[in-house]
């Protein structure tokens, strides 16, 4: 038996990639996250579910090098990491999607992928010299192949097109820079049936670049197409882990809701795919 990216069960877990351990975020009087863990392997999709509220954003945000941790640690590769600035987090690895997409929709497709970090002609200028206009189009132009996607032309205004293509070029920015983690947040949220299949491809794809994902996602199909694992979050507290299955549907949502404690009798739930953080 093996997962979607071809480990084989019976094998040795591999090490971490990335971990956030016993993280704990205040806002005021407000415990936004409350000892937190969570491991992501190579290569892995790991979701990230939970209600309005959970501490999702809150913990990829940590993550992302947006927020700092109260209390707890992130390692990267088994070593403690600080990560003080978005930054910092993409100078190891780690790119992340919002659901706003950051993209400029009066600029080209091009100028979005290098916007803030353009590559210019060496001369006595320096970082004020010209662009490589050319060499950045073909590079993005090669990309997108790659990754399928479709869009009119990379020197076409994002503004003009569709949300799927626009949710699609976020995505690809993300693994153009991205060498360890892509963080997606709600990547198919507001999309129509064949967008939200475009993107939940190039999530699959990512196990390909050797890059790992983790998938912030309300729509728990798509999450059980794509997900290796899933992480509960409820109230700022992790509450459980699954395999996503359609057999684990409504364990799942009774764990996001607050209800049942464990499996409900009859459930078929593979051995080891659940375990009760409480």
């Amino acid at each position: 038996m093996s997962d979607r990216n071809g480990r084989s069960a019976a094998s040795s877990q591999p090490e971490p990639l990335l971990e956030a351990r016993n993280v704990t975020k205040r806002f005021g009087a407000v415990r936004a996250l409350d000892d937190v863990s969570l491991t992501l392997h190579g290569r892995e999709v790991l979701a990230l579910l939970g209600d309005n509220g959970a501490g999702k954003s809150t913990l990829i945000k940590i993550m992302s090098g947006v927020h700092q941790p109260d209390e707890g640690e992130l390692l990267m590769d088994s070593a403690a990491i600080a990560l003080r600035s978005p930054t910092d987090a993409r100078a190891v690895g780690i790119e992340t999607v919002y659901q706003d997409l950051g993209l400029f929709d009066n600029l080209s497709v091009a100028a979005n992928f290098y916007a803030g970090r353009e590559t210019v002609r060496p001369g006595w200028l320096g970082s004020f010299g010209f662009l490589r206009e050319r060499s950045m189009s073909r590079h993005i132009t090669e990309l997108l192949d790659l990754l399928e996607v479709r869009v009119p032309h990379a020197s076409a205004p994002v503004g003009l097109m569709s949300g799927g293509q626009r949710q699609g070029i976020a995505v690809a920015r993300a693994a153009a820079f991205a060498s360890r983690v892509v963080i997606l947040d709600e990547p198919t949220a507001a999309l129509g049936v064949r967008e939200a299949g475009n993107v939940l491809d190039l999530v699959k794809r990512f196990a390909e670049r050797d890059v790992a994902v983790i998938l912030i996602s309300h729509n728990l199909e798509h999450v059980t197409q794509v997900a290796d694992r899933a992480v509960i979050l409820r109230q700022g507290r992790k509450v459980g882990e699954v395999v996503p299955s359609p057999e684990n549907h409504d364990l799942i949502v009774s764990r996001i809701v607050g209800g049942r404690e464990g499996p409900a009798p009859g459930l078929a739930t593979p051995a080891g795919s659940y375990t009760d953080s409480k």
